[in-house]
């Protein structure tokens, strides 16, 4: 498709085989998100390892580890910021769609804020929470880890969290940039 349309403009696919110098020591490297890849091989170029890179979108919030090689050794995932949303609202007989902000207040007074609250709140908690359990496991000095969000709906959670050092909303076209440098 991208040949069909935009044929002299020059490209670089990422898949396996690409070039991105970022070797993936995961049990199946093809298993890895190229979002991911690319994610990691950005935060290791612009902020050095060992580093963490959040990822908010909707449907995944993706935690992508770089050890102080420059190496992909994994992450997690869990259910997006809007994924889980919208099971709220589908599976909560009282519960609807609302929009996605910070809430005046942590305890909230009504159904709109109070979801907002546990979406927001909640989401920072467990970013906090797996952080800090993946600078543990990697051995590594608090201060020694760049902790990086990027992603559409980082600007929402990023504030709310102690643990971030940047935050990067081009992290992933800066990935894809240097991808296509190495490639062209």
């Amino acid at each position: 498709m991208l040949a069909d349309h935009f044929g002299s403009v020059p490209s670089v696919v990422v898949e396996p085989g690409v070039r991105t110098g970022v070797p993936v020591l995961t049990d199946n490297p093809r298993e890895v998100g190229t979002d991911r890849i690319v994610n990691a091989l950005a935060a290791a170029t612009r902020y050095g390892g060992p580093a963490i890179v959040v990822d908010f979108g909707g449907t995944a919030t993706t935690f992508d580890v770089v050890n102080d090689q420059g190496q992909y050794i994994g992450g997690a995932i869990s259910p997006g910021i809007e994924i889980s949303l919208d099971a709220l609202e589908r599976r909560g007989a009282q519960l609807r769609m609302v929009e996605l902000r910070r809430p005046r207040t942590v305890i909230a007074r009504n159904t709109v804020e109070a979801l907002q609250s546990g979406m927001v709140f909640g989401v920072a908690s467990q970013v906090d929470g797996i952080v800090a359990r993946m600078i543990e496991e990697l051995g590594a000095d608090t201060t020694a880890v760049s902790v990086v969000g990027t992603g559409y709906l980082a600007p929402l959670v990023v504030d709310e969290c102690a643990c971030f050092t940047a935050h990067d909303p081009w992290l992933t076209l800066q990935g894809l940039e240097l991808v296509y440098l190495r490639n062209a």
